[in-house]
């Protein structure tokens, strides 16, 4: 088979570099020799996240927020591609604080997609979810599978696709929506099920809190999810895609905490916690993408097992130092 054409990334902006994913990203991207340019949410603090302390070369590190149409366009300047990462993620507070969702996901994504258009940048990822798709009616999750806005922060998320397909169909910018399923991995947020899990067997706790354990899930570890971005764009021909990332496989809840703990080696209880429930018509009972698309046009596939995410990322938890970053005995919304 003949070698897929591939466009070059040399000055690449990262939104929401600040980020687990995006953090995740500007690594790669730096490893592989690209001049990056990170925004980290701005704050009085000038804390830069997951990218605190870092003076790499090559690396630009900006303070700001996509909320800002202004500010969009003057990052935009000079890169020739543009990774949009920045968005409120946390579904349980989504439910508490539905407009700075609308204001950050919906409003952010328009300010960047104008900027792009404004400025001229070559190619445009905008990141997606699979909780747009909600509860799976069939599986594998293909990208032509009903939207069904389950949450606040999905209906957002779904906005902020539609805003990126209509610039492509209006004026022909070169986006690509990427949709990954559940990345995992070292830095992710204590809100999420896996380092929630981690952090508190991590902290001797036996009686572990966790949610409802029905729900499968497609896991992606986030190195995988990393090159999937960069493999969506470096593609040529691509533009006004949306196009999963996804390992096409699917575990439940209850496995997976029964995997960390094997891998972790403790014997504990997980205890039903009602806070950490979603109301019974948001959540999403079953996903598990279809990656075809996403193999046919890049040649990407997952190349990290679920065993050995899980390990990698037990083993970064339990590190003292990356540990105190959490309150385990806290639930993060």
């Amino acid at each position: 088979m003949a070698e897929k054409k591939q466009r070059d990334i040399k000055h690449a902006l990262v939104t929401g570099g600040d980020g687990f994913i995006g953090s995740h990203l500007v690594d790669m991207l730096l490893r592989q020799g690209v001049k990056v340019r990170a925004l980290c949410q701005y704050n009085s603090f000038n804390n830069w996240g997951w990218l605190e302390g870092r003076n790499d070369p090559g690396l630009e590190i900006v303070c700001g927020d996509v909320r800002d149409a202004a500010f969009c366009r003057h990052i935009c300047r000079d890169v020739d591609t543009v990774f949009h990462l920045a968005a409120l993620i946390a579904i349980p507070y989504s439910y508490l604080a539905p407009e700075s969702y609308v204001d950050t996901n919906v409003t952010g994504t328009l300010n960047m997609c104008q900027a792009v258009r404004d400025t001229g940048v070559a190619r445009l990822i905008v990141t997606s979810t699979s909780e747009v798709y909600g509860t799976a009616q069939y599986v594998p999750i293909d990208e032509k599978h009903p939207r069904q806005p389950q949450s606040p922060y999905s209906a957002t998320k779904i906005g902020a696709d539609a805003i990126a397909k209509s610039f492509f169909n209006a004026f022909g910018l070169p986006v690509v929506i990427a949709r990954p399923f559940n990345t995992y991995g070292p830095r992710q947020s204590a809100r999420a099920i896996i380092p929630t899990i981690i952090s508190q067997i991590a902290n001797g706790e036996t009686r572990i809190k966790v949610g409802d354990l029905r729900p499968t899930r497609d896991f992606n570890y986030v190195e995988d999810t990393c090159r999937g971005f960069i493999a969506l764009a470096k593609a040529e021909g691509i533009e006004g895609e949306e196009i999963n990332i996804a390992t096409g496989t699917e575990i439940s809840m209850a496995d997976t905490l029964a995997t960390i703990a094997r891998i972790m080696g403790r014997e504990v209880e997980f205890v039903v916690d009602p806070q950490r429930l979603r109301p019974s018509s948001s959540e999403v009972f079953r996903l598990c993408g279809d990656n075809t698309k996403i193999k046919t046009l890049t040649g990407w596939a997952p190349e990290v097992s679920l065993e050995e995410g899980l390990r990698r990322t037990s083993e970064w938890f339990t590190d003292p130092q990356n540990l105190t970053r959490y309150k385990s005995d806290i639930y993060n919304r």
